[in-house]
């Protein structure tokens, strides 16, 4: 089984416009609506192609509510725990080109109460030998060190920690030793104190991070691509989306699909990585924060190179 743990969830809205103009009254499309936060969007992922996956997240107000029934309605399976605050609402801006803009709300903070209620639930849902993905921004005044207490906690379940966040929170929970953490370019480079400019920049740092304890450092790259630096040593894979649309959540669905591989062979890392990648490919092509089903990823796309020029400079992000 897989277990995302979500801290943070949203309510996300996508607007799609022909271009964005600060100041301007814009007429947009029809708005879509999902449920968001980055642990979500693995476990809706996986659910959409056949894998068992459980979400766990604390849901309040009308927000969480209507968060609630499109999961319920997606048929993805959740362990709801109501909290006081609201929910956040985040908003998405597509430009018809490709181009982004996301304004994101804070969240509500979690009491003591309510995280030690959350920490029993994700308990009960999980069991040795289980995977346990942590994703996404941390509630407001939601510390480190609390992160690093449920990722200890966990660890000493005998299940496999994957962590996918950012900045204090994602450092704080390298002291558990996970067995995997998805960082993207500028996460890694938080962790390592300096700019990413190359891929051999990236396969330094992610070798770093696995010299910590670290068995699989899973880096998504974007139009890059991806590292895996692991046991076996480091793999380079490339993507190619050639209609873009959002790139918003691809990353939780390139997470899925690796996971979705290895969870089934741990030996074959690199259909692993393959998987990854075409299922962030697939999930870039599509509006807003959809995850892609079985009728929506191709391999054809993709493919790891095997003699890569690792002092390439990176796209800019």
């Amino acid at each position: 089984m897989i277990v995302t743990v979500t801290l943070n969830p949203s309510l996300d809205r996508t607007l799609e416009v022909e271009s964005f103009a600060r100041g301007a009254v814009l007429r947009t499309s029809a708005p879509t609506l999902q449920a968001g936060g980055k642990g979500v969007n693995v476990t809706r992922a996986l659910t959409a192609n056949g894998i068992p996956s459980i979400a766990v997240l604390p849901v309040g107000g009308g927000e969480g509510a209507e968060l609630s029934g499109l999961l319920d309605v997606a048929g993805v399976s959740a362990r709801f725990v109501p909290v006081a605050g609201r929910t956040r609402s985040n908003i998405t801006v597509a430009e018809r080109d490709g181009t982004i803009t996301k304004l994101n709300e804070p969240g509500a903070a979690l009491s003591d109460e309510e995280l030690a209620a959350l920490t029993a639930v994700i308990s009960a849902a999980v069991s040795a030998g289980d995977w346990v993905v942590i994703s996404g921004s941390m509630p407001p005044e939601l510390g480190a060190e609390q992160l690093q207490a449920l990722a200890e906690s966990l660890a000493h379940r005998d299940v496999n920690l994957a962590i996918d966040t950012s900045g204090d929170a994602l450092v704080a929970a390298l002291v558990a030793r996970p067995r995997l953490i998805k960082p993207n370019r500028a996460e890694l480079a938080e962790i390592a104190g300096r700019a990413l400019n190359s891929f051999s920049d990236v396969v330094a740092a992610a070798r770093g991070v696995h010299d910590l304890g670290v068995e699989l450092v899973l880096v998504s790259l974007g139009a890059d691509g991806a590292v895996l630096v692991g046991p076996a040593g480091v793999l380079v894979g490339e993507s190619r989306v050639d209609r873009p649309r959002s790139t918003v959540g691809a990353g939780d669905s390139f997470l899925a699909g690796f996971l979705s591989r290895f969870c089934a062979d741990e030996v074959d890392v690199e259909s692993a990585l393959l998987e990854a990648l075409a299922w962030g490919a697939a999930a870039a092509a599509l509006p807003g924060t959809s995850v892609p089903g079985p009728g929506d990823i191709t391999y054809t796309n993709v493919q790891l190179v095997w003699r890569p020029d690792l002092d390439r400079p990176l796209v800019a992000s």
